[in-house]
């Protein structure tokens, strides 16, 4: 890239462009369209191509962005993707579900005089038409040696996929009937289509990569037979336990957690005529949250039939978490917020199901320094009707494995404990990573726990055959 700085500089921002929201808003089709490739090229030359890229330090794998950058410039698209793949086994995925603005992004020299360079949108263009055009990794010989992957998510594919490289024998154990974890349960299809991650499943099989579904480890079988059959466990079971705040009525029929929700929608297809699987559609829904699940649980309420879809937060709108382009796309489809709310009570109706909330307001204080807003109680309530009520308010690692697992160490959050260099827990061949050992996180965190776990099992496995 010979382009002088002023001259990118004048280059404008490529805007992604999507879906007319009158039109997606009753369906799953993909909001985001994806970049042309005159769309991809401009983007990329827009890179300063910086000397020390806060970018790559910003980002969760280390990627070399800027050469991704340059060769897809160039028009060099199967090598720019091969660039990322040597780092990143979902691009695909990454590229749509991953928080480039608050990682890669958010520190991009070019944000300091125009926007940044939209790295995640040319991730995914690479990633969607030049991936069959890459040449295939090179995989080592069988080591004979076996290992167990407990979830399909994220960072359990991302161990799979760099074991399967060592010439290691991969087994995933997942407890849903459809592997890609949180990927596929949680993940509504018009932010990642389902063909995105079977894709990349079939490639992981192509490598050799055994999956085992309705199989839970800690219960279906258990932690030392695993250890007795195979050399080495990672656990990547994620944080599907979901929080409730405790108050009268969120017992009754129509109130969800929106792990419940997604799942019911994403992976059991609730809400057509021929799924055997009940799900409450409400001509007002409520959802509390402030974070992507939340968002995720709206925009599917208003899909499967919800007339009126309101987001209720306890902050104001500059604390939510949620990603900023999701945040619009909910708006532009006519979801609506509410801010400085907190819900005291879900009303029971005639018919024994949700027929309203009782909110108490809130008040708010900003913080000076721009830290999160400080908020108090107030004495007013706000009532709405409503009948169907979803709480996005957080979750937890599920117990179900760590609790089986005798001398397993737990911070006072039942998050597994680990060495960051290695993932490994205080049992002796033993990994863990992604949102059992952080809570809930990003897809690309879980990924490069999953990789690091992989290389940290490959050396012990090949340290113990050296001393035996």
């Amino acid at each position: 890239m010979n382009m002088n700085p002023k001259d990118k500089i004048k280059i404008p921002a490529q805007i992604m462009p999507t879906l007319d929201p009158g039109f997606r808003k009753r369906t799953f089709d993909e909001v985001p369209v994806g970049y042309g490739e005159d769309s991809a090229i401009l983007e990329a030359w827009r890179c300063l191509n910086c000397k020390n890229p806060p970018c790559v330090k910003d980002c969760p794998v280390n990627i070399d962005i800027p050469q991704v950058m340059k060769l897809t410039a160039e028009r060099r698209f199967v090598e720019a993707l091969q660039v990322i793949r040597r780092d990143n086994s979902l691009p695909a995925v990454c590229g749509r579900v991953c928080p480039q603005e608050s990682q890669c992004q958010k520190n991009c020299t070019m944000g300091k005089v125009n926007s940044p360079v939209s790295i995640g949108n040319i991730e995914r263009f690479l990633a969607d038409n030049f991936s069959s055009e890459l040449p295939q990794p090179k995989v080592d010989s069988s080591t004979g040696r076996k290992i167990a992957i407990a979830g399909s998510g994220p960072g359990g594919l991302a161990c799979a996929y760099q074991s399967a490289l060592y010439g290691h024998k991969v087994t995933v154990f997942e407890a849903l009937h459809e592997p890609g974890g949180v990927l596929a349960y949680g993940i509504p299809a018009f932010r990642l289509p389902r063909k995105i991650v079977a894709e990349e499943i079939k490639i992981l099989k192509r490598y050799g990569v055994e999956f085992r579904m309705n199989t839970i480890i800690g219960k279906t079988i258990s932690v030392e037979d695993i250890l007795n059959d195979f050399d080495a466990l990672y656990i990547g079971t994620g944080a599907g336990v979901p929080y409730f705040p405790e108050i009268p009525g969120e017992d009754l029929p129509g109130v969800y957690s929106a792990n419940e929700y997604l799942t019911r929608a994403n992976l059991m297809h609730a809400g057509k005529l021929w799924s055997k699987t009940p799900i409450s559609v409400g001509k007002t829904t409520v959802v509390i949250g402030g974070g992507n699940v939340a968002m995720d649980a709206a925009r599917v309420a208003l899909r499967l039939g919800s007339e009126r879809v309101v987001i209720a937060y306890r902050r104001l709108e500059a604390d939510m978490p949620v990603r900023r382009e999701e945040l619009l796309h909910a708006r532009e489809e006519g979801i609506e917020t509410m801010f400085l709310v907190s819900p005291t009570e879900i009303i029971e109706g005639y018919s024994g199901r949700v027929s309203s909330i009782v909110f108490r307001k809130m008040r708010a204080e900003e913080d000076p320094v721009g830290g999160r807003s400080k908020i108090f109680e107030t004495d007013e309530t706000l009532t709405m009707d409503c009948e169907v009520v979803i709480f996005a308010t957080g979750t937890s690692p599920n117990p179900t494995l760590t609790s089986n697992c005798k001398g397993l160490e737990l911070n006072k959050k039942g998050c597994i404990v680990v060495t960051p260099e290695t993932c490994a827990t205080s049992i002796p061949r033993v990994y863990a990573g992604g949102d059992a050992v952080s809570g809930a996180s990003t897809v690309i965190l879980a990924m490069a726990n999953g990789k690091t776990a992989a290389n940290a099992i490959n050396k012990m496995l090949n340290d113990r055959q050296k001393n035996s």
